[in-house]
This record gives structure tokens, sequence and C-alpha cells, in this order.
């Protein structure tokens, strides 16, 4: 049968890009239709926004840290349409971005939406053409809350683009988008509030890890309140928000951010018309080829709900490439793969946590160093850092690390590297540290908690 093309990638956020842009250097004739912008959400209204607003809101600890260092006081206005502006500006240069790196690759670039209509069959508008291989590469978006004026929340999809930047905000969630915003919102200057209906937020992560950022999040101003939930949300005629909560209390808010999980983006996609079957979350299941229930149809990234991280969604659509178009085999490894929360103070991790090493292996041993910087010897602040090595006791091999503190991320990406090519704590032991900073501290614990 002959194809209008070989590969039709439905959604140009990572995944999508990526795996259109190797099938188009393997030979294949693609296309990849989008109909909202390009880059998808880690682009436009997660990652890279994220971390610009993060960078922004540290901005006042670093103009009260610098009175330590002999520096006058600076004016510590700020000026959210210069931000959110400023923001904008640069995603849409990235949008261009993409979109010439599609076109620079030979990728047919679709604007519009894209339905699925059966097998090897899409529909553009009223335009229907036929695929070889079609790839759903939608990712997610954000999960409207239920309770009773729900309508009057905000999500992480509105949030980079308000109006005015409200003055007291209540948080709701306990996963990476809702911390990261807590800390986002605090240090912007918002009296801010984070409610999550569990006993201490960022469920999966090292206990120790956890609690230690709760205790460092409310020391910087951010009110936790934990086994909270809302319960309704009324608006006023003042434009406020009367938000109830289950424990019976009452805040007065101008805004609430819902930050409760994500859903895959699968409305209107069609998904009826064909053989691909759903799991009982919503997430498109698939083999480990990628392959759906429909032999003509594949999927990958936050829409398969593996890993909802960007480098995972390219490392999948680059596989799932090479797989149809070079023959090579998918070995994805999801094991050891390092992730990052810029809450504040920054959460980076890779490997195992305490609680699961000690299920896997039975008997670890256990490396910390809790500390202050240097730099807040003379900043004044009160912030300190947390690192921590779990080490299988039997192989003397560093199955997990973490860090609470500056610069966490930067510091574990090197890390990461190690603990997957199988470095023991007496590796570590053996090199040399970078004196003064605070990686170093990850090669010079010696004694076990």
């Amino acid at each position: 049968m002959t194809f209008d093309y070989d590969f039709f990638v439905i959604g140009a956020g990572s995944g999508g890009v990526r795996a259109s842009r190797i099938a188009a250097g393997l030979g294949a004739k693609v296309a990849v239709a989008e109909d909202t912008f390009m880059g998808g959400t880690c682009v436009n209204v997660g990652c890279v926004p994220k971390k610009l607003f993060v960078y922004a809101s540290e901005f006042a600890e670093h103009f009260e840290a610098a009175k330590g260092f002999g520096w006058q006081q600076v004016d510590g206005s700020f000026d959210w349409p210069t931000l959110r502006d400023n923001k904008t500006k640069e995603i849409e240069r990235l949008n261009g971005i993409y979109e010439r790196m599609l076109g620079g690759a030979n990728v047919e670039v679709i604007h519009g939406r894209a339905t699925l209509l059966g097998n090897n069959k899409v529909g553009i508008g009223d335009k229907v053409v036929t695929a070889k291989h079609i790839l759903i590469a939608t990712g997610g978006t954000p999960k409207w809350p239920t309770f009773e004026g729900a309508e009057h929340c905000i999500t992480s999809d509105q949030i980079f683009y308000l109006e005015t930047l409200p003055k007291r905000v209540l948080v709701q969630g306990g996963g990476y988008i809702a911390v990261e915003f807590a800390g986002i919102l605090n240090g912007l200057g918002c009296a801010t509030e984070l409610a999550y209906r569990g006993p201490l937020f960022l469920r999966g992560f090292d206990s120790e890890v956890r609690e230690f950022v709760a205790t460092q999040m409310a020391e910087k101003g951010v009110q936790l309140s934990f086994n909270t939930d809302i319960e309704s949300i009324a608006k006023n005629d003042d434009g406020s928000l009367t938000v109830r909560l289950n424990n019976g209390e009452v805040r007065e808010v101008d805004a609430v951010l819902s930050a409760i999980g994500r859903e895959p983006r699968i409305n209107g996609l069609g998904l009826e018309n064909t053989q691909v079957k759903t799991a009982k979350n919503g997430f498109i299941e698939v083999d480990n080829n990628f392959l759906t229930a429909d032999p003509s149809i594949y999927a990958v990234g936050d829409v398969v709900g593996r890993m909802p991280l960007t480098p995972v969604a390219l490392a999948e659509g680059m596989a799932l490439a090479r797989y149809l178009f070079d023959n090579k085999p998918i070995e994805l490894n999801y094991s050891n793969i390092p992730t990052a929360v810029f809450c504040q103070p920054n959460i980076a991790t890779v490997g195992l946590t305490q609680q699961q090493a000690e299920e896997q292996f039975g008997e670890v041993l256990v490396f910390k160093s809790d500390f202050k910087a240097l730099k807040h010897t003379l900043s004044g602040l009160a912030e300190r850092t947390l690192m921590k090595l779990i080490v299988d006791k039997t192989t003397d091999k560093v199955v997990g690390c973490h860090m609470v503190g500056p610069d966490a991320a930067e510091i574990m990406q090197g890390i990461a590297v190690a603990i997957v090519a199988g470095a023991t704590k007496q590796d570590f032991d053996n090199t040399i540290g970078i004196h003064p900073s605070a990686a170093e501290e990850f090669v010079t614990m010696r004694s076990p908690v």
C-alpha cells in the first residue's frame, strides 16, 4: 500500500519533535501536526518558563544576602509585567526555533488539530492523509479539580500569563508543580500558602529530603498546610476568593493555583476510531516498542505516563524513530534517571530512596551531610543544604544520591553519570574534592549515620 507519509506525528512537543527529526534524517517522509504551540508543554507552559520564574523569584534573597557582603540596600521593587512579557518574548523566540528546526530537517509542519480516523488515517480539518506509522505525542494537560467553584482556579497553563500578580495565593497540591510554584510565588512577594491533602508533599522522594524541604520552605515564609484540601471556592464582588477548607477553616485570597497533577491530552484525538487502548488512569497503553493495540499507531512521552520528564520523552522519541526506520532495537533503561524539583531550595536526586534501597538490598549504608553553605556564613540567611548517599553494603555500589540546596540539579547531573556507570562508595572516596564548594561534600563523607 502507498501512503502519503511514512511517519505522521501528532504533537510538536519534546518527544514528537525529536522522533520526527530523527525519522526524517533516516530518510522517512515525515509530517508533524500541532494545534497549539511549537515545543509542547516544556517550552511553553512548563520547564523553560518555570525555570525563568524561579530565577526571578530568587533575587529577593540575593538582595538580602548581599548586605552581609558589603552591598548597600538595593531597590527591591518587582514589576510583574516585565517578567511576564520578557518570558513571553523568549518563548516566542523558541517557538520559531522549533519551527525552523523541523523545516531544516525536511519535516512538514501542519498547524491544526489532527484526529485519528482509523488504521493509518489522520484527518486535519477537511483533509484526510494516510501514514504507514502514526505517533501520538500529545503530552499532558493539568487536571481540573471537581469541587464547587473550581472554575475560579487557575492552573500552570494560565499562571504564566496573568494580567496582574496576586497578592495572596493558595496553591493546591503536593507534586513538583505545586511545590515549585509555592516557592516562586513566595519569592515574588505573594503571601503564599500550600495546601496538600496528604501528610507530607513530594510523595515518592526520599522521606528525609521531603521533611528537610518542608522545614526550609516554611522558614522562607511559605505557609504549609498538610492534611488539608479545598472544599469550595466562592468569588467575591471585589474579585477576591473565599476558600473553604476541609478542616473548617476559611481563607480569603486573590488566586487559587490548582496543581493536583496532570492527565493525558487525548480528548478529541479520535481514539475511538482506532484499536488504541487506555489504562484506568487514562494514559495510552503501549508495549516495550511504544506500539499501541493498533498496529499502525505508536505513542511516547507524557501521554503514556511512564516518567513525565522532558528528557525521557526525547529519549523515547529518538529510540522509536531509530527502531522504525533504522531497525535499531529499543533498549531504554528507566532506572537511575536523575530528576530535579526547582523548589527553594532545589532538590535533585538519582537512584533509589533510602526506603527503596532497604527494601531491595536489605542492609544499606547511609552517608549524610547537613550544613550551612559557606555563602551563608556572611549572608545571614538561615538556609541549609542536605546531601545524602545510599550505598548497598554488600557491593559498595552507590545506589542513591540526593541533594537539597543551591545548584542541586547542576551537581546531580554529573553524579548521575557516575551512578549509571556503577560507581562505588570507594570511587567517591578516591575522588579529590573541589574546594571550597558544596559539591565536595559528596566525596568527603566518610562515616555512615
